[in-house]
């Protein structure tokens, strides 16, 4: 027997939903680790097969959703064709979360809770079905980016995305770096991670309703019709779609009409490893 592994192969970025804080984005790296006999190319399995038929999976089933553990108490789903509609009741009625999109923008995890190892179990299931025979054992390992500095967790969606993005419930977990006047700041880092701590971030003109403590989104994208409804507390609006570019240049300019005399460099990152640079 002989083990093959790649280290950081893809990226989860989607968001999901917790018993205590409710939506939030997260960004989680892959590691994938295959025993077996080696096949006539003297190999367990190619390089390139193992990337492309884990990429592919992931991207397809878990990428850029709202990964939903169908099996918690607090989860109440009714679909109809195509359509999903969701509640999620945690903690207060009015702190509930009510999700409607196409089925193709939610994962249903067979699980109680969503966790690195319940998630990667569901991975592993259904990439065992695809493995040629030689492949005896297959781990899948996810684990969030060891960050040392602030750091939070936001959900979006991005409606004019002609991919995935456009799902109004998916996320980052993301770092912050802010240098005013060419110095790190880790003051302004913390405030603006605290300011966005499991936050949702949406554009106003997609807030239809924001009454009784609610906000209500809605918007018509190319995949179809979707809606989010959450605790207003839990959500912060920009006039503009939530791009990472956006997002860079918002605090940028927060920051500026803040403090005028100073100038500001944003270094917002969208998951692990990018993100955008926003300057004022």
């Amino acid at each position: 027997m002989t083990t093959l592994f790649v280290k950081g192969l893809t990226v989860l970025d989607f968001s999901y939903l917790h018993h205590a804080r409710g939506l939030l984005g997260e960004s989680w790296s892959l590691d994938i680790t295959l025993t077996g006999d080696l096949d006539q190319q003297g190999m367990v399995l190619d390089f390139a097969a193992v990337k492309r038929q884990v990429k592919t999976l992931v991207d397809l089933e878990f990428d850029h959703k709202l990964i939903v553990p169908v099996k918690a108490s607090a989860v109440t789903i009714n679909q109809q064709q195509e359509h999903c509609t969701l509640r999620f009741d945690y903690g207060t009625p009015q702190a509930c979360i009510e999700h409607h999109s196409p089925a193709s923008a939610l994962c249903l995890l067979p699980a109680d809770s969503v966790t690195p190892e319940s998630v990667a179990a569901a991975i592993t299931a259904s990439l065992s079905k695809e493995m040629p025979a030689n492949v005896s054992h297959l781990k899948i390992s996810l684990s969030p980016e060891q960050i040392e500095g602030p750091c939070y967790h936001y959900s979006h969606g991005l409606k004019h995305h002609q991919g995935n993005c456009q799902r109004i419930a998916h996320g980052h977990r993301s770092r912050i770096e802010i240098r005013r006047d060419g110095h790190r700041s880790h003051r302004l880092e913390t405030l603006w991670a605290e300011k966005w701590r499991d936050i949702y971030i949406g554009n106003s003109e997609d807030l239809v309703n924001r009454e009784g403590g609610r906000h209500l989104y809605r918007y018509l994208a190319s995949q179809g019709d979707f809606a989010l409804q959450l605790p207003a507390s839990r959500c912060y609006d920009i006039d503009t779609d939530s791009t990472v570019e956006n997002l860079a240049q918002h605090i940028a300019d927060s920051l500026k009409q803040q403090h005028p005399e100073s100038t500001f460099e944003v270094l917002a990152y969208e998951g692990i490893g990018k993100g955008a640079v926003g300057k004022s």
